[in-house]
This record gives C-alpha cells, sequence and structure tokens, in this order.
C-alpha cells in the first residue's frame, strides 16, 4: 500500500543520497558542477546537524531527494531561502513541488523574523522555475546576476512567497 509524500529529518545514512545529488554533473549543472568529496563530506555534516534539511520520500517509501531551508539576509532584511532537489530517476512526478509545499509549511511552524521564503533557481531552470510558479511564489527579479557557489558567476531568477 503506498503513502503520501512526505519529509524525513537528514541523517547519516543520506550520505549516498547527497552524493548522487550533489555528485553528478549533469543533476548541478545550474549550480556550478558537480561537488567534490570533501564538499559532499562538508554538506553531508551541515545537513545532519541542522533541522532545517529534509529527504524528500515518495509514497512508496523512496528516498527522491533533498528539500530544504535556511535563514539569511537578503537587501538587508531576514528571509527564509530554500531549495529542493530529486534524483533524476524521480522528477517529473511533482516530487519537489510536493517536497517544497511540506518544507514551506515547516517554515511557517519555525516562525521567527522572516515574513518571507524565497527560491533563487538558475534562469534556464525550467523545473525549478515551475515550481515556483505552481507553489503560488511572485517572480521579483529575472535573471538577477548571482555567484553562486561562490566564484561561479550565474543569472538567477529571484522568487518570493510571504508566509
Amino acid at each position: 500500500m503506498t503513502g503520501e509524500t512526505h519529509l524525513e529529518p537528514w541523517s547519516d545514512a543520506d550520505a549516498g543520497l547527497l552524493a548522487a545529488l550533489n555528485g553528478d554533473e549533469a543533476q548541478m549543472a545550474h549550480l556550478g558542477g558537480a561537488e567534490t568529496a570533501a564538499k559532499l563530506a562538508e554538506r553531508q555534516a551541515r545537513y545532519v546537524a541542522e533541522p532545517w534539511a529534509y529527504v524528500v520520500v515518495d509514497g512508496d517509501g523512496a528516498r527522491t531527494g533533498w528539500v530544504g531551508f535556511w535563514e539569511r539576509e537578503w537587501h538587508g532584511a531576514p528571509i527564509y531561502e530554500m531549495g529542493w532537489s530529486i534524483l533524476p530517476a524521480f522528477q517529473r512526478r511533482g516530487l519537489a513541488a510536493a517536497g517544497a509545499a511540506l518544507v514551506i509549511a515547516e517554515a511557517r511552524r519555525a516562525g521567527g523574523v522572516p515574513t518571507a521564503i524565497h527560491a533563487f533557481p538558475h534562469v534556464d531552470n525550467v523545473a525549478s522555475n515551475a515550481v515556483c510558479r505552481r507553489l503560488g511564489f511572485t517572480l521579483v527579479e529575472a535573471g538577477m546576476e548571482d555567484e553562486y557557489p561562490p566564484g561561479h558567476k550565474t543569472l538567477g531568477n529571484d522568487w518570493r512567497l510571504e508566509l
């Protein structure tokens, strides 16, 4: 019997999932390319330690990807930023949108100073921009110059959702 898509906290057991997501050149094409083993290890430790990193689990129990949110400053004000990544074998099934919707609910429950959550997908990342539209985000700025990861110039979109 299948259940609903849900989130589970990131754990030590998810290092392989992270390597499949962030260690894959095609998967990371909009984010500066595949991460090194050292960067993956650093990110894995951070995801396990922080309460904002989640695994997206589909209705059959498969660990399909990552979603999370964190606080940062943007244009002089505190915001939540969010991101997501779904394994290629599970894409085009609505899992990114489902996971993002669930993490938005977590951000609302977290409260705090931020009154909005932002996503900054690359302008060419059609799927991630579609997730933002589907979830009711407002496009604040299209084609803004950004730098992610540090040292990698890119063009992104600034999507905002009021919490």
